[in-house]
């Protein structure tokens, strides 16, 4: 969000989601985060979600 200058309020109507949404999904602490929420932020940023799992 720092990168492209912006703020929560835009960053969340980009997402088509409320800002305390996004405030959700910026909380370290808050464990609720879903795939989709991810993707939604993701895509918003104009970037590419990939989730790799690897052997332990």
């Amino acid at each position: 969000m720092k990168a492209q200058k912006l703020t929560k309020t835009a960053m969340a109507k980009k997402m088509r989601t409320s800002r305390a949404a996004l405030n959700r999904l910026l909380d370290a602490h808050d464990t609720s985060l879903t795939l989709t929420t991810l993707a939604s932020a993701t895509a918003a940023l104009g970037k590419k979600l990939r989730l790799e799992m690897e052997a332990a």
